[in-house]
């Protein structure tokens, strides 16, 4: 078992075995946030900080029997079925955190775990559709402060390799990124959170459109031994003689719109922009005529 998820297991046995969907997810992000590296990264959501990683082990453990899941006034709430005393299993360090969780955290409802949340930590609440309902005035300011405000126009490209759905996510909403564009050929990934109707799907759910550009990727039977930069850059000069020529409009529909979105990123894998043929878009679109806006590489 991964051992992040005997932490979540850990975190319902010991706050008695049954935690509200809310209550997992604050009380994940609160842990997570006394951890010198997190198991679990967070996003801004509807109602603040939210893990769709976390949710996706919940399900997954609930499959395999060791959770079960059950409505109560129209909230939904987690019950741990599976007896093993998971927290004597973690990590020293990660007992001793668990233990200053449950000290802190035993006597919050879930309306308590929001509101801390969301003062301690204004930026993951930016997105909330209840964050006037627990924050005063001042505290509200904390989250807008928090928001960013930048319009000007600009071109990013961004590769997933070594990043969580939501630190991925976290650096396009840092750059205040309106539209995400998925330049692969097939987009599908092992890594979860990173096929095509998953990061859509993440995507909306923080405010950014989403677009797949197919055209614009590489055939995979091209992608196979590359093992050295000097093979990224035979299959990339290939790329920019055959597809990128063959495919001028999509090019073309890319940059079009920026008519409707100010700040547009195109994504493929790799982490290095010159071992990935999002570099080779970016460079394309530089070259087309009249064109100003600055690229940058997250």
């Amino acid at each position: 078992m991964y051992y992040r998820r005997k932490i979540l297991l850990s975190i319902l046995e010991a706050f008695g075995g049954t935690l509200s969907r809310t209550q997992m997810q604050k009380l994940a992000f609160l842990f997570t946030r006394m951890q010198a590296t997190p198991a679990y990264d967070f996003v801004p959501y509807r109602f603040g900080c939210y893990s769709f990683q976390a949710n996706q082990d919940l399900a997954v453990m609930q499959q395999a029997g060791m959770l079960s899941e059950s409505n109560l006034n129209g909230f939904q709430y987690w019950h741990k079925q599976d007896e093993t005393a998971y927290s004597s299993q973690l990590k020293k360090q990660d007992q001793e955190l668990l233990a200053v969780l449950h000290a802190q955290f035993k006597d919050y409802g879930p309306n308590d775990l929001i509101r801390h949340s969301y003062v301690h930590y204004p930026y993951y609440a930016i997105h909330s559709t209840v964050a006037g309902q627990y924050l005063e005035d001042e505290q509200l300011e904390q989250v807008k402060a928090a928001r960013s405000t930048l319009s000007e126009k600009c071109l990013f490209t961004i590769g997933y390799e070594g990043k969580s759905l939501e630190q991925y996510l976290n650096q396009l909403l840092q750059q205040n990124v309106k539209l995400l564009c998925d330049v692969r050929k097939n987009s599908y990934s092992m890594k979860y959170g990173f096929s095509k109707s998953q990061l859509q799907h993440a995507c909306e759910q923080v405010g950014i459109a989403f677009r797949h550009i197919p055209q614009l990727g590489i055939e995979s039977d091209k992608r196979r031994a590359l093992d050295t930069q000097r093979d990224y850059d035979v299959l990339f000069a290939d790329y920019e003689r055959s597809t990128l020529p063959q495919n001028h409009d999509y090019l073309l529909e890319l940059a079009g719109l920026f008519h409707q979105y100010p700040r547009i990123a195109i994504t493929c894998f790799e982490a290095q922009v010159c071992m990935c043929h999002r570099g080779k878009v970016a460079a394309a679109l530089q070259a087309l005529p009249d064109w100003d806006i600055p690229v940058g590489h997250l």
